[in-house]
């Protein structure tokens, strides 16, 4: 088990304006994307198989015909396809199909060379296939009052847009069955900035609410080099871990502190969003000053281990790691919540466990959005370094 540094794998503001466009179709056939039961955080949620998820075939060839040129390339992985956007000043990123995953950011530096700012790791599955976590992902579920639910998770290639100069843009799209949900997740790279956008189109008749994150597995020598600058005065919330798909999280993480740290779905479950918060009436029960707080410190060491949501806390601020002396501006858009975990500095250095994860989220309270309207929001990882 090994962090990923290939270049192939190193890898709650409603619009509530009508939607005016028409349905824009895929490059691709309509694509199914399984909905699975979800009825509240407090409650144990059932997953699909994998085995039972439609996935459809990717015809790598015809991407490479259709799209390349714009600084975008594309290479098959077993049944999955890597998009590789490059740009002429040596920053990268790689994005996975149908999963979404970015599992790479090669940002320019001061020093004149690329780093890698996120951390993905890979292992070997059950069945002897490689898992994937780490890196940016999507984690998202939308229900409403008629029995709806439904999380896009499997994506097919909408667009691409721009050039190697400048900016380049991979536009991904998911529709739900029933054609009432569009999601729409535009991954774009710029000289200094990779920003996550998901759309979400309403066509139906009655409101949803939707929950989950933007969530990013940033790599750190180790927590205890790493600070986060400009936290203060945010209330935050102690939560166990938020358990998505791609989630990185050590063995026995919170048992001191009595949190529910098990995962509850398959990780290779379509579904596999949200632990279980609040199942537990004794942690339910801890004291307030236990479960929330204010952060009193500006220049906040992430040494210890912490799973924390942040309301009010600044659109932007810093994540700085001493030991390989960079940093990371982490900014947020359409989202109301900040995500963040520390691992802690018990692991190795440089290893598995060395990375912070940070998720632009909607955990506390749902984003309504009404009939016919859409909602949007955004993740940039800025890069001050150059």
């Amino acid at each position: 088990m090994a962090t990923i540094n290939t270049c192939l794998l190193s890898p709650n503001k409603i619009s509530g304006s009508p939607i005016s466009r028409s349905v824009r179709k895929s490059i691709f056939p309509p694509h199914l994307c399984s909905p699975f039961q979800y009825t509240s955080l407090t409650r144990n949620i059932q997953f699909p198989a994998v085995a039972s998820i439609p996935y459809p075939p990717i015809d790598t060839d015809y991407l490479e015909s259709e799209f390349s040129g714009r600084g975008v390339t594309f290479t098959g992985v077993n049944d999955s396809c890597v998009v590789r956007m490059a740009l002429e000043n040596g920053s990268i990123a790689n994005l996975m199909l149908p999963s979404g995953l970015i599992t790479s950011y090669k940002a320019q530096m001061w020093h004149g060379g690329t780093l890698e700012l996120l951390h993905t790791t890979v292992s070997q599955g059950q069945n002897g296939s490689p898992v994937i976590e780490g890196g940016v992902s999507l984690a998202c579920i939308c229900d409403n009052d008629h029995g709806l639910s439904w999380s896009p998770s499997s994506w097919v290639l909408h667009q691409v847009k721009g050039d190697p100069q400048e900016s380049i843009q991979v536009e991904l799209i998911c529709t739900s069955s029933d054609g009432k949900i569009e999601a729409k997740y535009m991954v774009t790279l710029q000289q200094d900035v990779l920003t996550s956008e998901i759309k979400v189109f309403n066509l139906g008749k009655s409101r949803l609410r939707m929950m989950g994150s933007v969530l990013s597995h940033l790599t750190v020598s180790t927590p205890e080099a790493s600070y986060a600058v400009g936290l203060e005065g945010s209330d935050f919330f102690n939560k166990p871990p938020f358990l998505a798909n791609f989630s990185i999280l050590p063995p026995g993480f919170g048992k001191r502190k009595n949190q529910a740290s098990k995962r509850l779905w398959d990780p290779k479950s379509i579904g596999g969003i949200f632990s279980s918060w609040g199942t537990n009436e004794t942690i339910a029960r801890e004291t307030e000053q236990e479960l929330e707080g204010e952060e009193t410190d500006n220049y906040k060491h992430l040494t210890e281990e912490m799973s924390k949501i942040y309301q009010s806390a600044p659109r932007n601020f810093t994540l700085i790691d001493r030991g390989r002396r960079n940093s990371v501006v982490v900014g947020r858009d359409g989202f109301k919540e900040v995500y963040m975990l520390s691992p802690g500095s018990s692991h190795e250095s440089y290893g598995r466990y060395s990375y912070i994860c940070v998720g632009q989220a909607a955990l506390l309270q749902p984003i309504i959005i009404e009939s016919q309207s859409e909602w949007r929001g955004k993740q940039s990882l800025h890069n001050p370094n150059m």
